[in-house]
């Protein structure tokens, strides 16, 4: 059961409503500007459009201001005009569809997350502007929320008859290869990261990037044409696009489109209005602040001079020249001064929480813009830190460390467990809610069952509330429901559209991710997989291996299929049955398939965050 905001979180909301410049409404203007359409209701159990009419209003006790307003802006949804001939769709999804029109038809620009509500887009598009037939599709960048909506828009066969999906080079190794070594557990995280939790003023107000992520089928039509360097142009029905490389920004890899006719510049995901993520909270590879920060020059020195609308894959465009300068300057200010300030005070003996709690911006770029609401300044500037110098922050305490269980159990014996509760609930009275957090996770790892969880419940709520940053408030609020009521799972499973593109390598990769190493230790398999290369795969110590290279000893076991019925060994694992029915041919000694398949260990979609 949700609690109330203490006094003390309630004055810092007052504090929050005092100090921000909430006279300023340019966003507000912007996030409205050229609305054609409302958006319409889509399958509830995908998308409901009224799930945040409660946002309505000031902001509630229980909901940091600033962190309000920003969903309000992101929830304001419908079909609008961004220039002549160029519409978005917003709150539809975390992420924003773009139809640029042509002679004839339409060109998209990320078809959103899902098949549903891609599709109910393109509907809302053709209800105002007709029936445009789509002409291109084009990935700005390898996130499942920029791609997964496709097949709500085209289909494979238009593909095949050659309609054209562009991305940037890179696109399908990077979109898939998260689903092989870490997606359940980053899965998991993002759980927690989004918010599976109630909506409503003391739960989910939003994700800061966006509101929510949908629920619905996520598809997957590989690239047809792959842009591979800067100032690479297309010109298809008519609309002219010149393409910028930003790899190693926000994603792998990522592209710009700037639009001459229009005078208007896609931004993607690198610059929007918030301080996106450097090292994302469900877990990702730390990204190159430095590289964005010369990439968002780079596109100002391309474009900047003759561009008059700016616009992203979320949020919300700004019109003007002077204004769309301003904002990508700012924006890449922002991540050059966090990025040099860090290795500054890296070089001067700092770790990383030591910097994030230094870390001041100048005020030039304390702007709504640059705000913390998806990306934070704290945890941008340790992943900076892991970045160029690993986990370990040099001090030898450190380097053997037991595991938090252990640590806890120890801490709480020397202490006393009375002790301990006692001094996490006067930080909790005192306001001290991130020391109370820290005594009281002590005690719940040392001991689950301790009724301090309670209060550790009511500590992460109190700092949920108070962040300004929307994933720190999900996951705040994330742990405190898992402690109150039990674990609440993750998202599902990798889809098979997805799962369809990966090559014979990821499938190696994803079944040797799965060996249970100690019992594989001693065991003696290897088998030869045929599809239009042949792979010889074998165990040796526990490790799963492959090559291409000839072999000259027989294998236990000869699989042969196409590249397409292999990818049935990450639906069915190695079940013989299955993967037969699959289309796959089988030979040689069977047993010792299942006998491998018995040492697989696929992972826990559920496992522990808040407990031991």
């Amino acid at each position: 059961m949700a609690k109330p905001a203490t006094d003390i979180i309630v004055k810092q909301q007052e504090e929050a409503k005092r100090s921000l410049p909430f006279a300023d409404t340019q966003d507000f203007a912007d996030a409205t500007r050229n609305l054609i359409a409302p958006l319409k209701p889509v399958d509830a159990r995908v998308w409901d459009v009224n799930w945040y009419d409660f946002l309505n209003g000031d902001a509630p006790d229980t909901a940091n201001p600033s962190l309000w307003r920003q969903c309000q802006l992101a929830n304001i949804g419908g079909l609008f005009q961004v220039a002549e001939g160029i519409y978005q769709v917003r709150g539809l999804d975390i992420s924003n569809t773009t139809f640029i029109e042509g002679d004839e038809g339409v060109i998209v620009i990320d078809p959103l997350k899902s098949r549903e509500t891609g599709a109910a887009a393109l509907q809302l598009y053709r209800d105002h502007r007709g029936p445009r037939q789509i002409k291109a599709v084009i990935y700005t960048h390898p996130h499942v929320d920029h791609f997964g909506g496709v097949k709500g828009m085209v289909t494979q066969e238009d593909v095949d008859a050659g309609l054209p999906i562009i991305a940037p080079v890179g696109f399908l190794e990077h979109a898939v290869s998260e689903n092989v070594f870490a997606g359940t557990a980053m899965g998991r995280r993002a759980a927690y990261m989004y918010g599976a939790i109630p909506r409503g003023p003391q739960g989910q107000i939003g994700c800061g990037l966006g509101q929510a992520v949908s629920r619905g089928e996520v598809t997957l039509i590989a690239p047809t044409d792959s842009i591979e360097t800067t100032g690479e142009t297309r010109t298809i029905d008519g609309v002219t696009m010149e393409f910028q490389m930003a790899p190693d920004t926000e994603a792998p890899c990522e592209l710009l489109i700037y639009f001459p006719r229009q005078r208007a510049l896609c931004a993607a995901e690198d610059a929007t209005h918030t301080f996106h993520n450097l090292g994302t909270l469900r877990g990702a590879l730390v990204r190159d602040a430095h590289g964005w920060a010369k990439y968002l020059t780079e596109a100002i020195d391309l474009f900047a001079n003759r561009t008059d609308v700016v616009f992203a894959s979320h949020h919300w465009p700004t019109w003007g020249a002077a204004n769309v300068r301003r904002f990508l300057s700012v924006q890449r200010d922002l991540y050059a001064y966090v990025h040099d300030q860090t290795l500054r005070m890296l070089n001067q003996g700092y770790t990383g929480p030591e910097i994030a709690e230094k870390m001041r911006l100048p005020p030039a770029l304390e702007t709504w813009s640059t705000r913390g609401y998806y990306g934070s300044l704290s945890h941008n500037v340790k992943a900076i830190y892991q970045r160029y110098m690993g986990w370990f922050d040099g001090n030898p305490a450190h380097l053997w460390e037991h595991t938090p269980e252990e640590r806890s159990k120890r801490y709480v014996d020397l202490i006393g467990v009375d002790k301990a509760v006692a001094a996490g609930e006067a930080a909790f009275k005192e306001g001290d809610y991130r020391w109370a957090a820290e005594i009281l996770n002590h005690v719940v790892f040392a001991d689950p069952s301790n009724p301090a969880r309670e209060l550790l419940a009511d500590t992460y709520e109190q700092l949920g509330y108070g962040a300004e940053n929307a994933t720190w408030r999900n996951f705040y609020l994330s742990g405190a429901a898992e402690l109150r009521s039990g674990k609440f799972g993750a998202a599902t499973a990798a889809s098979p559209d997805v799962i369809s593109q990966l090559t014979p390598e990821m499938l190696f990769d994803a079944l040797a991710i799965q060996i249970n190493g100690p019992a594989a230790w001693d065991v003696q398999f290897s088998m030869d997989v045929v599809t239009d290369t042949t792979y010889r795969v074998w165990l040796s110590n526990g490790a799963l291996l492959y090559t291409k290279a000839p072999q000259t000893n027989d294998a236990d076991v000869r699989i042969t299929a196409t590249n397409r019925s292999l990818t049935a060994l990450a639906i069915y694992g190695l079940d013989p049955e299955q993967l037969e029915k699959a289309g796959i041919v089988l030979e040689g000694d069977i047993g010792a398939l299942r006998r491998l398949r018995a040492l697989l260990d696929p992972g826990d979609r559920n496992f522990n965050i808040v407990t031991p």
